[in-house]
């Protein structure tokens, strides 16, 4: 199989290996749809996580990630990285996330064949693997968990949630830990105007309020209070969680304070949280 190291990955060599594109192919996994990248730890696998990359990113860009990639590797965690679509005319890629907008691909089936490629060409459980994006990345990671919330184990979206007109229900209960940075000015909570003039564009195209989306999960969920149950605040993340909800799920919010990234500590949090669920 060949090997070789990421930048990040001469600090901690001895415990790290970076596998490049698809196992003997230095190019990336292709399946039909599309493409994924995949870097595995050294020994045991712990578990898994597919990751959608940002607005003009790629699954090579997250796999570089200095700040969660290396902390998933050391943990045992296999981590995929699937590529978006090109966009037409630019550089870099992006999700076909919006149920409005005109897909250029099924991206639910899309992401379950990686989901399914990986675990059988990586000895994955693909039934305990999780979901994760950055910023319309976790748009998409949201919009899956709203459609199709049986295809990943849990869903950690970062950054990014769903667009205007949001959902009022989705087509079941979910494991969901969502996570935000208070001063975000790309997707703040309360969402913006990404193009037209104001709310009151009919063509204008808005991204949504993460209150709203929290108030979806809670009803999907079927949680009995509003209010959340338990208060945590741990290093810079303040978490609210709903634990009085629908056997077999999981509900999590939490803000830190910064903008518009997945902050440090963000993988030791996910994971944490991803042990404790059945």
């Amino acid at each position: 199989m060949l090997k070789y190291v990421l930048p990040w990955a001469l600090l901690a060599a001895s415990t790290v290996t970076a596998y490049a594109g698809c196992a003997a192919d230095p190019d990336a996994c292709k399946i039909e749809g599309g493409t994924y990248n995949i870097t595995l730890p050294v020994g045991d696998i712990q578990g898994s996580i597919v990751f959608l990359h940002g607005f003009g990113g790629s699954g090579t860009g997250t796999l570089n990630n200095k700040v969660w990639v290396p902390v998933a590797l050391e943990r045992g965690y296999a981590v995929i990285a699937p590529d978006g679509m090109p966009r037409t005319g630019r550089n870099g890629r992006s999700w076909s996330f919006h149920p409005d907008w005109p897909p250029q691909r099924d991206e639910v089936a899309f992401l379950t064949d990686v989901r399914d490629d990986a675990a059988a060409r990586f000895d994955l459980d693909a039934d305990k693997m999780m979901l994760g994006g950055f910023s319309i990345g976790g748009s998409m990671t949201s919009y899956l968990a709203c459609a199709a919330p049986d295809t990943f184990h849990a869903y950690v979206p970062v950054a990014g949630s769903f667009w205007r007109p949001h959902p009022t229900t989705c087509e079941g209960p979910v494991r969901l830990l969502h996570t935000h940075g208070w001063t975000d000015t790309t997707v703040p909570l309360e969402g913006r105007v990404v193009r037209g003039e104001d709310l009151n564009d009919p063509s204008a195209f808005v991204q949504g309020d993460v209150f709203n989306a929290m108030n979806v999960w809670r009803g999907v969920n079927d949680c009995l209070q509003v209010r959340a149950d338990k208060f945590v605040t741990k290093g810079d993340f303040m978490r609210r969680s709903w634990a009085r909800c629908a056997a077999d799920t999981a509900l999590e919010f939490a803000i830190f304070p910064g903008g518009h990234r997945v902050p440090e500590g963000w993988a030791e949090m996910a994971f944490d949280w991803a042990e404790t669920l059945d």
